[in-house]
């Protein structure tokens, strides 16, 4: 009998447990996986051919959703091929479930195809990995697939969220006759995980509270966060009536209030930066972009340093941690808040901490902002902040915004404080440029926004099979700032000064993205003078429907502008 029950009822479990979305990269092996869940008919099925993208897509769709999004691929490198997404997925806290079709173990290295160890080929980049029997006719297996779906979608979604792997050899035959009916069976459980509220005691606030009152400089830096009205209302009061700086990289979201210091990135890499170490760091969210305030920390280490994170790993990037506090950073700074403001309200009196320490950095923050303004105004050559800044001036902010890395993601975070409260996504979880494109179109795919990818040619180049899917969201569009090759080995120490620099480190190429457009059937635009720019950008974004906007630059001018704009910011 080709009905292979237990995998209809892990379909069928997964949507009992609120998932909704699938993305199938087609496969012989895979097939029973992919009929369970196409002949279900409550998922929405997204097919993509190629199991790299695939995966990215699935990873933009469960960063929006928060629920956990099915892979399904068939045997072999098929399941490699999904380790870039899950291995971001992973450092960037996005659940996934992630199946791959195996063959049965005793065909291991019997010259059989598609054939490859699989059991946990994912290693430590997943929260958890599951393989289940074959012999599913055993009563025992049928019990331990329904327990290990429960178990899996259960891991998936708890704090911290991430990929959990599932390993489903299957015999043949596999497909059923054209007339079965794939049903679940009623046999199947649902064993629910009950969520609970990280808090802190009594005691720990008191000690906590203690620490902050011997503290006069205090500092509250913010990692990749997901925008939150609520915790920037209660930063901004925090930094407006205490007199604390609160410093945030573009990815922390913070939203468009001018009293948080976006800037840093500019005036940090000064020789005068030591006048603003912190007595007390209190850092939240995922990793930093910014590489001259992990540099400043570093130099600079503060007495204490608290981490707010639910993670379950120590990540101690500044290498200064005294605390590490394990709620969320929304739940942390209201109830600090609430706590100090009570405190001074029957005390009537005033926070202790040097308020004088929140004013050298609004100087540095208004200085280096200035200097950024007055730098670009008076710019007159196509250049990759040239094009970024015109793009920003005329975006509207209720917009999400999704970048790739390398150069672009730093372009944004030097001017990224001038869109507002644009949601900001960029994959800084390993900070790979694969796959930057095909997580816009997974997010794209559900938010119901315009949605906006700023992307590197080579970036682009590298992840374009995502491009490949049926039906593409109409909401999206992309801005590729094509400077022929991988631009940022100008711009760092190391790379610039070798011989080997644009043959094996820059790859220089002449490609476009005209022809993927046309494949793709992407409205194209394309501007190679400054003159132009402005314009196109303006057409382009009211255009209607999926495009693409291709500005052409010079790799040397983007060095020059890019070092005296950093230069600069150093001097100040």
């Amino acid at each position: 009998m080709a009905i292979l029950q237990p995998l209809i009822d892990l379909a069928a479990i997964c949507f009992e447990k609120g998932i909704r979305h699938v993305v199938i990269s087609p496969g012989s092996r895979s097939a029973a996986l992919t009929l369970a869940f196409v002949r279900h008919g409550g998922f929405r099925i997204h097919t993509c051919m190629d199991e790299r993208p695939a995966g990215f897509i699935g990873m933009g769709i469960a960063q929006q959703t928060g629920v956990p999004v099915v892979l399904v691929c068939t045997s072999g490198s098929a399941a490699y091929n999904f380790a870039p997404a899950v291995s971001e997925a992973f450092f960037q806290q996005i659940p996934l479930i992630v199946l791959t079709a195996d063959r049965p173990k005793e065909w291991q290295h019997q010259y059989d195809g598609q054939t490859i160890y699989q059991s946990e080929i994912y290693g430590k980049h997943v929260k958890r990995s599951f393989e289940i029997s074959p012999d599913y006719a055993h009563s025992d297996v049928q019990w331990a697939i329904n327990r290990i779906t429960n178990e899996a979608v259960n891991v998936a979604g708890t704090a911290p969220l991430g990929p959990v792997h599932i390993n489903v050899p299957i015999r043949e035959p596999f497909y059923p006759k054209e007339s079965d009916e794939l049903l679940r069976s009623d046999s199947i459980r649902i064993i629910q995980r009950q969520r609970s509220e990280a808090g802190l005691s009594t005691e720990t606030w008191h000690e906590l509270l203690d620490e902050w009152d011997d503290s006069s400089r205090i500092l509250i830096a913010g990692g990749q966060q997901r925008s939150s009205e609520e915790l920037n209302q209660v930063l901004a009061r925090i930094t407006e009536e205490w007199d604390i700086p609160v410093v945030g990289d573009c990815i922390t979201n913070l939203g468009a209030n001018d009293q948080f210091v976006r800037h840093h990135d500019l005036f940090l890499g000064g020789e005068n930066s030591a006048e603003l170490r912190p007595d007390l760091l209190v850092t939240f969210g995922l990793s930093f972009i910014s590489k001259e305030l992990k540099q400043f920390l570093r130099r600079n280490p503060p007495l204490r340093h608290w981490h707010i994170s639910e993670d379950i790993f120590l990540a101690d990037p500044t290498q200064s941690m005294t605390r590490q506090i394990p709620v969320s950073a929304t739940y942390f700074f209201k109830n600090l808040y609430e706590k100090i403001d009570y405190q001074l309200f029957t005390q009537n009196s005033e926070p202790e901490n040097d308020s004088s320490y929140l004013t050298i950095w609004r100087q540095k923050e208004v200085l280096s902002r200035n200097l950024k303004r007055n730098y670009l105004q008076n710019l007159t050559s196509l250049n990759d902040l040239t094009s970024i800044d015109v793009f920003f001036k005329v975006l509207n902010a209720q917009i999400q915004l999704h970048i790739a890395n390398s150069m672009s993601i730093r372009y944004v975070n030097v001017l990224g404080a001038d869109i507002g409260n644009a949601k900001i996504f960029s994959n800084r979880g390993t900070s790979g440029i694969d796959g930057c494109v095909s997580t816009a179109i997974g997010a794209a795919m559900v938010n119901d926004q315009p949605t906006f990818l700023i992307v590197g040619d080579v970036a682009f180049l590298y992840d374009r099979n995502g491009l490949l899917i049926k039906e593409l969201p109409q909401n999206l569009k992309i801005i590729v700032i094509n400077n022929s090759g991988g631009n940022i080995f100008r711009m760092i120490d190391g790379p610039t000064g070798l011989s080997e620099l644009e043959n094996y480190f820059e790859t220089r190429h002449s490609f476009t993205a005209k022809r993927t457009c046309e494949d793709s059937g992407i409205q194209y635009f394309s501007v190679n003078e400054f003159e132009a720019l402005e314009k196109v950008v303006a057409e382009f974004t009211r255009s209607q429907g999926l495009g693409l906007l291709e500005v052409f630059t010079d790799p040397y001018e983007n060095e020059r502008v890019w070092k005296e704009l950093k230069r600069l910011g150093r001097e100040s």
